[in-house]
């Protein structure tokens, strides 16, 4: 009797998957018409869809340039389409866009917040891409705080020099206070030093030095700023000091020193408690009652100084959530290889809590830059602020869509560059799965 076999003694070749379950109308079958609700939804949601992308696209793009007013724009609507609903007439954004960008800047010095914009993207190389910058932009990133007032209001160049000297001042003290009296005697003599240079000498020096050797830049008055240029400029101050103060509160927070942790704590909570919008018209109507008499302090300054102190009571809770997601063997591990404090911090727990801190740090430098329109309503011309200028205007009285619609892309274009950023970085520091 011969031998049977039962069992299949060689592979089969492979077949190519089902048509239906690959490829489009694989993913199509799986995600929006896996069955009859899901379809039924699908359906709706594409009509809907349809409908108001279609209408968008035809407002976006059959739409007026050409044109000096709003008059003018509805007559070539009529005259090509017959009606003057649902086209755009972007003839004002034509008109108006380096007044919505740059405000009132004089305009042939476009040049230097030009410069000052490009510098600070060289600036911000070694921060964001450390390791893939050219290393000699760190050179760069230590002055442009010192260039960036220089270019934007220009007057004589010994000022941002001074100021920079009082830097180096500190840090000469704590060198020289160290092996005297200590090192927390040289921190607090490394940061008096400074500040009584920067109070009583400056001033005095810059304006010597500047009746002697009058070098410098063309000076332009702060009522000048305005549009995005003003956004732009106040965002990036809240959003490169708010972090480093930020860290410093949540560390005072967290600190066994009665004094210290009650100062940080009332700030916080003071600021947190108290809308922004409020803390402008502090800056605006109230702070200059507390300086010295005949004191003139500059409008967007003390803007800056709000919205900074705002955003650092929001980063240091950011980042005191960092600091209590870490386990607890962190700590110990410190204290194991023999750290004092701050080595501790700087080398083991500070990079860890702000890498666990990443969303939250991004989603509030989003939100403050955000926020810098607030400054329209006491006085300031940001983009809103300029977008009510222009349509106060009775060749663009009555026009809305078009100058909001201009704005939102503008503020879109910055956030999501930071989200995506926030996402590349999370990424890069394997922060997620």
């Amino acid at each position: 009797m011969a031998n049977a076999s039962f069992v299949r003694t060689e592979m089969l070749p492979e077949k190519a998957p089902p048509g239906t379950a690959v490829g489009a109308i694989g993913w199509l079958r799986a995600n929006m018409f896996s069955n009859v609700a899901n379809s039924i939804l699908s359906i709706i949601s594409i009509i809907l869809i349809y409908m108001v992308v279609s209408r968008l696209f035809s407002w976006t793009f059959l739409s007026v340039w050409n044109a000096n007013s709003l008059k003018e724009c509805r007559e070539i609507m009529h005259a090509t389409w017959g009606e003057t609903e649902g086209h755009a007439c972007w003839g004002v954004i034509r008109e108006r866009w380096l007044q919505l960008l740059f405000g009132f800047y004089p305009p042939e010095l476009y040049w230097r917040p030009i410069l000052a914009f490009i510098l600070l993207i060289g600036a911000l190389g070694p921060i964001l891409f450390s390791g893939r910058a050219p290393r000699q932009l760190i050179y760069l990133t230590a002055a442009y705080p010192f260039l960036l007032p220089l270019l934007m209001w220009g007057g004589p160049i010994w000022g941002p020099l001074l100021v920079a000297a009082g830097f180096a001042i500190g840090y000469v003290g704590y060198r020289v206070l160290e092996p005297l009296i200590g090192g927390l005697g040289a921190l607090v003599g490394a940061v008096v030093l400074p500040v009584i240079w920067w109070l009583f000498v400056v001033g005095p020096l810059a304006g010597a030095l500047s009746s002697v050797l009058p070098i410098g830049l063309e000076t332009v008055e702060s009522r000048n700023f305005g549009g995005f240029m003003l956004s732009i400029l106040i965002g990036v101050v809240a959003i490169g000091c708010s972090l480093p103060i930020g860290i410093v509160l949540a560390l005072g927070r967290q600190s066994d020193l009665l004094i210290v942790k009650a100062i940080c704590v009332g700030f916080i909570e003071f600021i947190r408690g108290v809308p922004l919008i409020t803390l402008l018209f502090v800056a605006s109507t109230l702070l200059n009652i507390f300086m010295p008499p005949g004191t003139n302090f500059d409008i967007i300054l003390r803007v800056m100084i709000m919205v900074t102190l705002f955003a650092s009571a929001y980063m240091a809770e950011v980042v005191r959530g960092g600091l209590a997601a870490l386990p607890t063997g962190q700590y110990e591990g410190a204290d194991s290889l023999g750290l004092d404090y701050w080595q501790a911090q700087r080398l083991i727990i500070m990079p860890q809590a702000l890498k666990i801190s990443i969303p939250g740090i991004v989603s509030t430098f989003i939100g403050v830059f955000k926020d810098t329109v607030l400054v329209s309503i006491i006085g300031l011309l940001d983009p809103l602020g300029l977008a009510t200028a222009i349509r106060a205007d009775s060749a663009w009285n009555g026009i809305y869509w078009e100058l909001f619609a201009f704005i939102a892309a503008m503020f879109w274009v910055f956030c999501f560059s930071m989200s995506r950023y926030s996402m590349y970085l999370e990424r890069r520091l394997k922060t997620t799965n």
